[in-house]
Formats: C-alpha cells, structure tokens, sequence
C-alpha cells in the first residue's frame, strides 16, 4: 500500500463521522501488523478518548507482540473507564497470557464499567481460580451492577471445581435482607443440578418478594428433575 493511502487511512481514522473511522478502522485491520500497529499507536495517544477507544479496538486486530506491549503500556497509563474497558475486550484476543492482567486491572480499577467487563471477559474461559477471587471482590463492590456480575460469576462456578466455595457463598447471599440480592442469587442458581443448589431454589421459592420467587421458579425449571 502506498503511503498517500496510509496517510488518508490516518486522516479517516480521525474523521468526524463514525462511519469513516469504522471504515478506516476496517481497512487498517487488513493491512500487515508492522504498518497498522504503528498507526494505532499513534492514534492511542491522542487526548481525543474516542480516538484512544478506537486506536485499542484496532490493536485487537493484531495479534503481535508489539500489538500486546502497546496494550498493556495503555493499561498502565490511561484512566478512562471506557478504553480501559475496551483494553481489557482486545487483550482477551491474546489468550491465557492475557488472564494475569485482566485480574490486575480488576483489582486496581473502581471503574463498574471495567469490572463488568472484565468478569465477563472471565466467565468465557476456564480460568475458575481467577474468576471465583474476582467475584468475590465484585461483591463488595459499591455498584449494584458489579455485585450482580460477581453473583452470575458465582452461578457459573458451580458447575466447576469451586461450586462448593461458590454455594456457600451463594447460601449466605440469599439471606441478604436486599430482595435484589437474593433475586440475582435465584437467577444464579439456575446453572447447577447438585442437589445442595436445588435445595436453595427450593427455598428461594418461598421468598417473601414475588420477584425472588419467580425467579427461583424459573431456575427450578431449568433443572432435570431426579
């Protein structure tokens, strides 16, 4: 490609319609790592967060390692919930090697947006270890949306090597006095056919909340019956 088209690349990448920057974004995907990386790179820099967003979204697009440093010098140097967020989706493109940052991300981000993100990001893998230390710290969370990400989180692992640490976390929680609490606990819960599990749903299904109740019904009835 010659450079008059990198250069219009560059220019569309910043355009003020989206549409160009998603095309321009499109047409630098295809391109050989060693030209677009640097291009992105460039564009990470920008104060612009729109354009940082969209310059983490290309790197996704190169798996290289130049794509990975560039990733993690962006994690250790932005703020913003949303690229960080956006970060944390191209970084999980590497792989396992990419496990020990998202959990270091979690940890040190208050950002609901990135924890959300990255307990999303974790429930797609095997990684049980990681995924039950990260929801257990969602559920101290401030943001009732991040506890509710580390409760689901805590839904899925029972069906892993941690569904016993994970049932007795969710027992506790379902004699939460907030009626949301033990909703999301009858949500989780849905996901297990041990018998401890549906126990709980049994209880859950004489919850004082109509909600808690209907959700605990619902979970019952995803379950095989014996």
């Amino acid at each position: 490609m010659n450079q008059n088209r990198l250069e219009q690349i560059e220019f569309n990448l910043r355009a003020k319609a989206l549409n160009q920057r998603k095309a321009a974004l499109d047409e630098l995907a295809l391109l050989p790592a060693e030209v677009a990386v640097p291009i992105l790179q460039k564009l990470a820099a920008e104060k612009d967060v729109a354009l940082c967003r969209l310059a983490v979204m290309g790197l996704g697009n190169h798996r290289t390692e130049a794509s990975f440093q560039a990733l993690q010098q962006i994690l250790a140097h932005n703020q913003d919930g949303n690229v960080l967020s956006e970060a944390a989706n191209s970084l999980f493109e590497f792989g396992d090697r990419a496990i020990p940052l998202l959990q270091q991300l979690f940890a040190r981000s208050d950002n609901w947006l990135v924890r959300q993100t990255v307990i999303a990001l974790l429930m797609e893998t095997q990684h049980h270890q990681v995924l039950f230390t990260v929801a257990v710290a969602a559920l101290e969370d401030e943001t009732e949306t991040v506890q509710e990400a580390g409760i689901l989180a805590l839904g899925q692992l029972l069906t892993s090597s941690f569904k016993d640490k994970a049932l007795a976390l969710l027992t506790e929680l379902a004699e939460d006095s907030n009626w949301l609490t033990r909703w999301r606990v009858a949500i989780a819960l849905g996901g297990s056919q041990d018998f401890p599990a549906k126990q709980l749903i049994a209880k859950l299904q004489q919850d004082e909340h109509f909600r808690v109740v209907a959700a605990a019904l619902e979970s019952a009835s995803k379950q095989p019956e014996g």
